[in-house]
């Protein structure tokens, strides 16, 4: 199987020799890791500092860090740099330290990975730049995409073999991501955060995203979800993107990363509900459901990694999920989610709202109500 990516400026080759396409056509499904801040601050991070600075500072406790999920069975993990972008970094005064955070993130997790003797998957993590995008906000596609090319660079220079955008809410946003980090000539995945009713807090749903992949610069190689309101949600936003594909004639590589259940404050801190035991009945569920790219994100630990790792070790084919099947096994969906899964396209369904313009099978479906 081979994949065609296009990259900045055309469609220059085939791209088997990437590790992430190569252990995929392998192993057809993918382990990530879990929770980057969750997991930091079990090593002493505290509330309101850059995680970034870490990989220059405490460069042996972020390797500790990537080492643990190695240890679980990750086949993909993402560098220290969620925050890692110009806009972010400014709230610590350090927005000239991009390249240096960036490359340091991943020459840290090259040197784990090599160290292991196994082969993972090192994904260049760039989250969003915190700004809200035109027309909404004031930023413009154009300021974002400096940004995320900066990032981009950078990651690529420290050794990473894929770029992993993440936690998006805006059509916008995710134009000006991609174009940004197709200077660097790496395979690209994009995740939006679902987590407004079945949609983004800027009005985008998994239907949304399909339709997006004709639209940008460079196709991205996988899409999906991350974050979010739970194993549940993720799971209905990954049925709801595969539906949408399948009526758009598309095959996508779809990613699932699912928070470890929903956040709780307990004695002082935040904790996450989920247990090791429902991360692997999520992990199968989204197999299920058709994704092949397979992770956790906020309260993931390497041990909930571990059962996930032996859950998709241990998978048996099943149909894709019902409504009935998700909330019994993951816990409730949210109205809008359940309306998408029903075929419901509409605002009422969870569809775009203002600011953000509706698909076209939106538009169509909204014409004949």
């Amino acid at each position: 199987m081979f994949f065609v990516v296009k990259l900045f400026g055309g469609w220059p080759r085939l791209s088997m020799d990437n590790t992430f396409l190569r252990l995929l056509d392998e192993k057809h499904s993918l382990l990530i890791d879990g929770a980057t801040g969750t997991n930091l601050f079990e090593l002493g991070l505290q509330s309101g500092d850059s995680p970034e600075f870490w990989n220059v500072d405490f460069p042996d406790r972020v390797a500790s860090h990537y080492r643990s999920f190695i240890d679980a069975g990750s086949d993909i993990v993402l560098t220290n740099t969620f925050g890692g972008n110009s806009y972010r970094l400014k709230l610590h005064d350090a927005q000239d330290r991009v390249a240096e955070f960036n490359c340091a993130a991943a020459q840290i997790l090259v040197k784990e990975i090599a160290a292991s003797g196994r082969e993972v998957v090192v994904a260049g993590c760039m989250g969003p730049t915190g700004e809200i995008f035109a027309p909404a906000g004031l930023m413009t596609i154009e300021e974002g995409e400096v940004a995320f090319a900066e990032q981009a660079l950078a990651l690529k220079e420290g050794g990473a073999d894929i770029l992993w955008i993440e936690t998006l809410s805006s059509i916008e946003e995710c134009h000006a991501a991609v174009r940004g980090a197709s200077v660097a000539e790496l395979p690209i995945v994009l995740t939006l955060s679902i987590e407004t009713n079945g949609r983004t807090m800027m009005g985008v749903t998994p239907a949304d995203l399909v339709q997006l992949q004709s639209e940008l610069c460079t196709p991205l190689i996988a899409y999906g979800t991350n974050c979010g309101l739970g194993a549940a949600e993720v799971i209905a936003a990954i049925v709801n993107m595969q539906q949408a594909a399948e009526l758009a004639g598309v095959a996508p590589i779809l990613v699932a990363k699912g928070n470890c259940g929903i956040p709780e404050w307990v004695e002082g801190k935040i904790c996450y509900s989920g247990t090791p035991e429902l991360m692997a009945r999520y992990t199968q569920m989204a197999m299920d459901a058709g994704a092949r790219v397979i992770g956790g994100c906020c309260g993931t630990s390497p041990a909930h990694v571990a059962v996930m790792r032996q859950a998709m070790d241990t998978y048996v084919q099943a149909d894709r999920p019902d409504l009935e099947r998700i909330q019994l096994a993951l816990g409730e969906i949210s109205s809008g989610a359940r309306a998408q899964m029903g075929g419901d396209l509409t605002v009422a369904g969870g569809a775009a709202g203002p600011g953000h313009k509706a698909s076209s099978r939106a538009r169509r479906r909204q014409k004949l109500d």
